[in-house]
């Protein structure tokens, strides 16, 4: 029933008028944080498993050797037309006359028309012809076949470049807009917590993963309560508008049942009979394989401890004021919500010291399972051993920029944290 103690220690360019994709202490050394008796009370346990730490400052410089190799290559891409009209007219110039440089001039407004506003592109295209014209006009008649079989070839690409224009930009539109919408759903779903809630400092991060343009399951939630500051993090299983909806449920109910029930395990009951109502509204896959991970903590008024209850979901981190971590193992393995039906085992909420000064950091899987370049996962105790934290929206600010710098901005996976400090510890 122990727990472990661990020591150790980042927008493309617009394309036409698309939308940008918009993504948002250290030191000390101290006593290990105090520890406790009595049963249904997992106190941390130092842990020297010997496993090296991370190299932070060598991913970071990965990282950014990636970011500014995309840089370039961008530029480049974004070159080609001008380049490839530059050299068709070089090779015009140096061939004898049977041979042209029309594929250049056919190239040009193409490779424009995806990258460039529909004004550039119709710029790109108009000096293509022009470059087919002009030598004709100063050596030798115009009126000749061959010539205006090419000029006719490139006009007709350059009409198709601006359609190819207007339909990546309605699409972009398209785009912006359904990420808007997703947006402010997220936000509607999951209001940003005050930053002080019942004598504790609060802050939550929502970082939705760039490579998909979907809403994410992940979900928190803060409560003042009669019995102490309620928390929950979770993730629902599935993206999409499904996963929003079972979201909208599940705090729904935690709210209401936050409120209501005396005990944390049977908060976490209401939310198992809630995801089981849903469950049989539900056709197809999800009705049988829908499931929801959290994690519920409650931190009591006035006696410096926190209580959980884990539903399959990564282990929350205790951070102390002298910078030590603890990962907040539960004392045995529990199905996740919504799978109630293939075991039935009552809840059981376990203790951890939560002394002033010491920060709870909650997360959902984006943030273990985020890979640098090798397929390493993240860290995020590596990281935080050693800091101390007085301000938690700083702390998790941080963190997710060294999830950013260890990716290269690449994560797979959303990713949702919540940190609640004590005040009162001194800094070392």
């Amino acid at each position: 029933m122990g727990q472990r103690a661990e020591h150790g220690e980042g927008g493309d360019e617009r394309a036409g008028d698309d939308a940008r994709d918009g993504a948002a202490g250290r030191g000390g050394r101290g006593d290990p944080l105090p520890h406790g008796g009595g049963a249904g009370r997992a106190d941390p346990v130092p842990r020297g498993d010997g496993r090296p730490e991370r190299g932070g400052v060598a991913s970071g410089r990965v990282a950014s050797g990636r970011a500014e190799s995309g840089g370039v290559l961008r530029r480049i891409v974004r070159g080609l037309p001008g380049l490839l009209l530059v050299g068709g007219v070089a090779y015009d110039i140096a061939t004898p006359p049977p041979f042209t440089g029309v594929p250049f001039f056919v190239a040009a407004p193409l490779i424009a028309a995806p990258l460039y506003t529909r004004r550039a592109t119709l710029v790109v295209a108009l000096c293509a012809v022009l470059a087919v014209i002009a030598p004709h006009v100063v050596e030798k008649p115009l009126a000749r076949v061959p010539t205006l079989t090419e000029l006719l070839t490139v006009v007709t690409v350059g009409g198709l470049a601006l359609l190819i224009n207007r339909l990546v930009r309605r699409s972009g539109e398209r785009l912006a807009s359904a990420r808007v919408i997703a947006e402010t759903a997220q936000r509607a779903v999951l209001p940003v917590p005050a930053e002080r809630i019942g004598g504790l400092r609060v802050a939550a991060r929502y970082e939705a993963a760039q490579a998909d343009a979907s809403i994410g399951g992940d979900l928190f939630a803060v409560q003042d309560t009669p019995y102490g500051v309620r928390l929950v993090v979770g993730d629902v299983r599935g993206k999409g508008l499904g996963a929003v909806e079972a979201v909208a449920i599940v705090i729904g109910a935690f709210r209401e049942a936050a409120e209501q029930e005396s005990s944390l395990e049977a908060v976490a009951q209401r939310l198992e009979r809630a995801l089981a109502r849903e469950g049989t509204r539900r056709d197809g896959l999800d009705a049988v394989e829908g499931f929801t991970t959290a994690v519920l903590a409650e931190v009591p008024r006035g006696d410096g401890t926190v209580r959980v209850v884990n539903r399959g979901h990564p282990e929350p981190l205790l951070l102390g004021a002298d910078g030590r971590v603890a990962v907040l193992e539960p004392p045995e393995p529990a199905l996740p919500l919504g799978m109630g039906e293939l075991g039935a085992w009552p809840d059981r909420a376990y203790t951890a010291p939560f002394p002033p000064g010491a920060t709870l950091l909650l997360y959902t899987d984006g943030l273990t399972e985020a890979r640098d370049a090798a397929g390493v996962f993240y860290d995020p105790a590596a990281w935080l051993a050693g800091r101390t934290c007085q301000v938690p929206g700083e702390l998790l600010d941080g963190l997710v920029d060294d999830v950013r710098r260890y990716t290269g901005g690449g994560a797979d996976d959303d990713m949702a944290l919540l940190a609640v400090t004590r005040p009162g510890g001194h800094a070392p």
